[in-house]
């Protein structure tokens, strides 16, 4: 099999892990879920929730899962990801990504896998908790084939990622060219989808916006808890004062307001540097702009979380059709590895 076998159109994969309670922040939404509801009408799209991927770190906690995957299903279609466009699934419902994973396993070097930086990361992390090398699995050493396993299940021609993502990208597409050496074009290489640059989205401790830190607003915020935490947020620390010069670069609140009203946030970082507007200001305005633009994905989450059936029959029409696809691929990946 010379020739690379392609579906008739571009296909992008995209997905993230139900991680706590499964809802997602603005973080996530500007800096992934944005770019994603874009190129929603431009590419096959299949949007998966990696259930699978999160046991790498919470084996030995998934009571909560299957209603953590729900709900990020639901902030999915809440934020504007179409099921009728894309394909909307669970990981788990798919069982050829673990099929494929297994097969990719038998051709990748452990030293490639050794060396992705992320895998030093969390193993350094779990050692310096005192976890002990039982902690360190073989599903998070293995963890780039599942993923390489998710794209390349479809075939897919591209991959949103942030630009510090990217790299992490490479170690598929030389999954793709190996297994392509041994047994012919299967699979193309493939491309990283690097979009417009949103920057850091902070949290309101000014840290980078994150479940971990306990620093980040929800899309399933109320109205009031989105307020409170606004009223918490970090500002520019050197203005005490109203009449104060602010730094909006520097200003949880500013860059927030930046990431909420893209069109009209400069007025106000102008007035704060200055200092003609003072921090409960900013912070008054910022919260009426979040919860008007939040409101319509509050609605529709709590629509789709209050009608379990229908919620269901989204990701199952969606696995359906991720089954489908991934099908026609393990065909073509038994055929030329002679197996099956």
């Amino acid at each position: 099999m010379n020739d690379l076998v392609q579906p008739k159109r571009k296909r992008l994969l995209s997905g993230m892990q139900p991680t706590g309670t499964g809802a997602l922040h603005l973080g996530n939404l500007a800096g992934a879920l944005s770019k994603w509801i874009k190129l929603q009408d431009e590419y096959e799209m299949f949007c998966f929730i990696a259930d699978w991927h999160s046991l790498t770190t919470l084996y030995n906690d998934t009571e909560q899962l299957a209603n953590a995957s729900r709900q990020v299903a639901a902030d999915y279609i809440a934020a504007g990801l179409d099921p009728d466009k894309c394909s909307i699934f669970l990981q788990s419902k798919v069982k050829e990504h673990a099929e494929l994973h297994l097969l990719l396993s038998m051709i990748t070097p452990i030293g490639w896998l050794e060396r992705v930086p992320t895998f030093k990361e969390k193993r350094e992390f779990l050692l310096e908790k005192g976890d002990g090398d039982e902690s360190l699995s073989y599903g998070l050493l293995g963890y780039p084939v599942l993923q390489s396993a998710d794209i390349l299940i479809y075939r897919a021609n591209a991959v949103p990622v942030g630009k510090d993502q990217a790299p992490h990208l490479e170690i598929s597409r030389e999954i793709a060219r190996r297994f392509n050496r041994h047994y012919g074009n299967v699979f193309p290489e493939p491309q990283a989808l690097i979009g417009e640059d949103t920057g850091v989205v902070p949290g309101i401790d000014g840290r980078k916006m994150s479940k971990s830190y306990g620093n980040a607003i929800y899309i399933s915020d109320s109205p009031e808890t989105v307020a409170e935490k606004i009223k918490n947020s970090f500002t520019t620390p050197a203005k005490i004062r109203k009449t104060d010069p602010g730094e909006p670069e520097n200003c949880t609140v500013c860059l927030l307001r930046r990431l909420c009203d893209p069109d009209g946030y400069t007025t106000s970082w102008e007035e704060d540097r200055l200092g003609e507007r003072g921090c409960m200001q900013n912070k008054k305005e910022l919260t009426e702009i979040m919860n008007e633009m939040l409101e319509p994905m509050r609605k529709r989450r709590v629509e789709l979380l209050s009608d379990p059936v229908e919620l269901d029959r989204i990701l199952e029409k969606g696995a359906d059709r991720a089954r489908e696809a991934a099908g026609e691929t393990m065909k073509i990946v038994r055929e030329v590895m002679h197996i099956g």
